[in-house]
């Protein structure tokens, strides 16, 4: 299993600390079956940080028409809704809730050019609250297709979720495929899509990156 580069700090620390704090428990308490269940819980912890930081290859072939999921996870919205950072008006708002049991790599879901990117501090609402997208702490990028039509891809850190990760930056060029960022524990991206777009997935689907078509142009 290939792990992401942005989770080797994690994993090293988390076994640091756990074998600190088993290294303790059996000098300081010496209680053989505390101490043998408490190896066990460590090591069932540390293999799920490994696997949370897991990176699957996915090869896509690129397609013009089509958006990708830019994330593993289930959908929690689909609908109609004003964009008030960018376009500042009416988008088709799709969102992928990620829990810590996903892949947490996002990925663009078109090819173009990236036209905006901006990051904004914020709060730590749990990531399906219908106010995250606009409150939380987030990273909105905004790809420039071929054809001039933009889609606008947010991430959005959740409740647990602290740290944004994103690659993209201002005039670069987005790759259907490759990775955008990655955001660590559970966290959602929502995509924004022109009216008339016509959305493959509904409410409560789950979806894999790359793998999962969420709509056609």
């Amino acid at each position: 299993m290939k792990i992401h580069k942005e989770g080797y700090s994690s994993i090293i620390v988390v076994f640091v600390v756990l074998a600190i704090l088993n290294l303790a428990l059996f000098f300081l308490l010496n209680v053989a079956v505390v101490t043998t269940v408490f190896v066990v819980i460590s090591f069932i912890f540390w293999l799920f940080i490994i696997a949370f930081f897991r990176l699957p290859a996915r090869p896509v072939a690129a397609v013009s028409d089509t958006v990708f999921a830019p994330a593993d996870g289930e959908i929690v919205v689909v609908e109609e809704t004003i964009e008030e950072e960018y376009f500042k008006d009416k988008r088709i708002q799709v969102s992928t809730f990620m829990s810590p049991f996903n892949v947490h790599v996002n990925w663009y879901p078109v090819s173009g050019t990236v036209q905006y990117t901006k990051y904004h501090k914020g709060k730590f609402l749990v990531a399906w609250h219908p106010k995250s997208s606009t409150l939380n702490e987030r990273s909105t990028i905004v790809i420039k297709m071929e054809n001039g039509t933009e889609i606008l891809v947010r991430q959005i850190a959740g409740a647990v979720a602290r740290r944004i990760v994103t690659y993209s930056k201002e005039g670069d060029r987005a790759e259907q495929g490759k990775e955008i960022g990655f955001i660590k524990f559970g966290s959602r991206v929502d995509v924004f899509l022109p009216l008339g777009t016509d959305i493959q997935v509904k409410l409560d689907q789950k979806v894999s990156g790359l793998e999962t078509i969420l709509a056609k142009l």
